[in-house]
């Protein structure tokens, strides 16, 4: 289950689904992640060297170019020597840093496998060892068949009545299988010290609601009716009794998308977050009773919780009324099937490969197994595995340089707001006590998980993957009624990526994205504040973007605005999304354009972020006034701060991949973020002795300044 309310905010969307890190959310946050997703590794996928150097200035291209296409400059030869493998949708600089991550895991899990009939009864390296052997073990997978789910699909066929149906999705849910919505903890935004219970709308197979109306997706709602037909007759129907119940559970997720809140307003705190009591939510859906639901999850609500989108629940509850029992059932085996497909036979994993990942991504070859059961233990026991990484792979002295980084991007960010000229000193005041709340978190939690609870076995997978969701569902859930905990973590140590969370307002930085090209210990300070130093202003940004700033420093949603300087906020982040509507990344398809308000946030954080890394990176220099008058391989440390962000952003991605991104994902393409924020920044221009004209300066009026 995925929690859907106000998502951490990312560096980059996951690189396992496709870019680089800033979220933890499929492109598709509705639809089941494909394993064969997850990257490649060096031994099956064509790994690509960083650099020769700590930067390799042989890759760059034509100087000429860098005033007017800066990532062409940059990154250019070196995309053009590193095409994307056949089993990725995207390779860049990310994708190698992924490797080098997977590569470390893979180690782990082996070693985990080897040992794990030897290991210490219960202890997380038998638990890892065993699940990974489990995944593994296709002979056994593919002698199963789908048997692991037919007492659930025979369960759902047996439904007779709508209490019948109730019952169902309340058992199903208890079990660590929700169907139709989302359920899980979260702070409150009213009153973030406290963790409630939301709810929030889902259901779907697909990317985002529109794929279900827009005309454009026709192809892929065709291919996908087809898909879900193949699955119906995997587990048994004839051809004209799959096509029929295809249909059916299309219509059904086609009715849920037309009362689902479109991606760009989801971004509003107002469509995430509606409290109501259990009577209120009753009243709401007079067919499906919230006290037996709660009941069922073992839950106990006290004031009430999160109804996030109440007209998604009426729809929900029109359909428990009037749809027929037929329809609902070719719904729930759909789901069922569909997000089991990956944890059964052969077939079924191609067959979801073949849509969700040739169909939908452009994705020519699946990843190999390993790598697939990689992703489910990260999947299942992510947390127990990053304990296993940090103790191998994270040294003492890399997380304490962090620190110090950390310490003086955050130094840069307060000057910057004590110096604004368009802000009021009432609401720099209140700015600036949301900045003195931030809480770094670097590299991995204070506290270890406790997996004691957690049967794995070594010979069935299905079952162990069944175990670690109802797990960890029910560990979400125990949340619910008890105090935020900050020092709580939203990824794993081995993640590479980075994230903001609004509710708790803590900035975290995974062990794995502190090394190169972001961090290296070796590389002068130009390097390691265009890296880890942007990422570290992108994420501190993230408190005061669209979304951010609609949250004070204990996490609360609640205005600390002026009027006037929020009037102010809004027309400098109007001109951004301008800049970004602007941006079409297909060639072959100039009329599909970046979504400004869709990639509002993101584009806000970079070009904060930056701003603020580069101030920090000239207050460093003022300490060593040799390095900062010196020039590495020829290029200065303004010009190195600036390549090195264009070098982070580096990369490549399929047509289909990115057709789906650009409606669905908050993030902008990688090129437009390499060049969107610089072009906005005098201190670009100078650097690289760029004048007014040139593609990379933007015109004064259309110049954006924010923070």
């Amino acid at each position: 289950m995925t929690k859907q309310y106000l998502k951490p905010v990312a560096l980059a969307l996951a690189v396992s689904l496709a870019l680089a890190a800033c979220g933890k959310h499929d492109a598709a946050d509705n639809a089941p992640a494909p394993a064969s997703t997850a990257p490649a590794a060096a031994g099956t996928t064509a790994a690509a060297d960083l650099g020769k150097s700590i930067f390799d200035v042989s890759e760059l291209g034509d100087s000429a170019l860098a005033c007017q296409d800066f990532n062409g400059f940059v990154n250019a030869k070196w995309v053009k020597a590193n095409p994307i493998p056949a089993d990725q949708t995207v390779w860049g600089a990310f994708s190698v840093l992924h490797e080098k991550s997977l590569a470390d895991q893979h180690q782990l899990v082996d070693d985990a496998e080897k040992n794990a009939d030897s290991a210490k009864a219960g202890s997380i390296e038998q638990k890892i060892g065993w699940l990974y052997h489990s995944s593994m073990d296709m002979d056994a997978r593919n002698k199963a068949g789908f048997e692991p789910i037919k007492a659930d699909l025979a369960g759902i066929d047996a439904l007779k009545s709508n209490k019948e149906l109730s019952t169902w999705l309340n058992q199903s849910f208890a079990k660590g299988d929700g169907a139709v919505f989302n359920f899980g903890s979260g702070a409150d935004f009213k009153d973030a010290k406290i963790q409630i219970a939301y709810t929030e709308q889902s259901g779907l197979g697909l990317p985002t609601p529109d794929y279900y109306t827009d005309a454009k997706n026709k192809e892929v709602r065709d291919a996908y009716v087809k898909y879900l037909a193949k699955l119906f007759e995997m587990t048994g129907s004839s051809a004209a009794d799959a096509g029929k119940q295809a249909a059916l559970a299309m219509k059904f997720e086609t009715d849920l998308a037309q009362h689902s809140i479109p991606r760009v307003e989801m971004r509003k705190p107002e469509n995430q977050y509606h409290f109501a009591t259990v009577a209120e939510a009753n009243k709401v859906t007079p067919h499906f009773d919230w006290n037996a639901f709660f009941k069922a999850q073992g839950v106990t609500i006290d004031k009430g919780f999160s109804l996030s989108q109440p007209k998604f629940f009426a729809e929900f509850d029109k359909l428990l009324a009037s749809a027929p029992m037929d329809e609902w059932k070719a719904y729930l085996k759909a789901r069922t099937i569909s997000n089991s497909a990956a944890a059964l036979s052969e077939p079924f994993v191609d067959a979801q490969f073949d849509f969700y990942g040739k169909t939908l991504r452009g994705q020519p070859q699946q990843q190999p197994q390993w790598k697939r059961s990689l992703g489910s233990v990260n999947g299942a026991m992510g947390m127990a595995l990053g304990e296993l990484y940090v103790a191998k792979y994270f040294t003492p002295e890399a997380k304490a340089r962090a620190e110090e980084l950390v310490t003086n991007v955050r130094d840069a960010l307060k000057t910057r707001i004590e110096n604004l000229d368009w802000m009021s000193a009432e609401t720099k005041t209140k700015a600036l006590d949301k900045w003195s709340k931030f809480l770094p978190k670097i590299g991995y939690p204070k506290t270890w998980r406790n997996w004691d609870g957690l049967t794995i076995t070594k010979d069935s997978y299905y079952a162990n993957m069944q175990a670690a969701s109802k797990f960890n569902y029910e560990y979400d859930i125990a949340k619910i009624g008890k105090p935020t905990d900050r020092q709580d973590w939203g990824m794993t140590p081995q993640t590479v990526n980075a994230y903001y969370n609004p509710t708790d307002n803590t900035i975290n930085f995974p062990a794995a994205i502190l090394q190169p090209p972001f961090f290296d210990a070796k590389a002068d300070d130009a390097i390691n504040y265009g890296g880890i130093g942007a990422v570290i202003g992108h994420e501190a940004s993230h408190g005061f973007d669209d979304q951010g700033s609609q949250f004070d420093g204990d996490g609360n949603n609640l205005n600390w605005w002026s009027d006037a300087d929020k009037k102010q906020f809004e027309a400098r982040t109007g001109k951004l999304v301008d800049q970004f509507n602007g941006y079409a990344p297909l060639a072959d398809h100039p009329e599909l354009h970046v979504n400004g308000k869709l990639t509002l946030g993101e584009n806000i954080a970079d070009l904060g972020g930056l701003n603020i890394a580069y101030d920090a990176l000239q207050t460093a220099l003022k300490k060593n006034p040799t390095e900062a008058a010196s020039k590495i391989e020829g290029y200065t440390q303004d010009q190195r701060f600036f390549l090195n962000w264009a070098r982070v952003w580096r990369g490549d991605i399929r047509e289909k991949a990115q057709m789906v991104y650009l409606n669905a994902d908050p993030h902008s393409p990688m090129k437009f973020r390499a060049m969107g924020a610089p072009s906005n920044m005098p201190t670009f221009a100078s650097a690289f002795q760029c004048k007014s004209g040139d593609a990379m300066v933007a015109p004064a009026d259309k110049q954006v300044k924010i923070w």
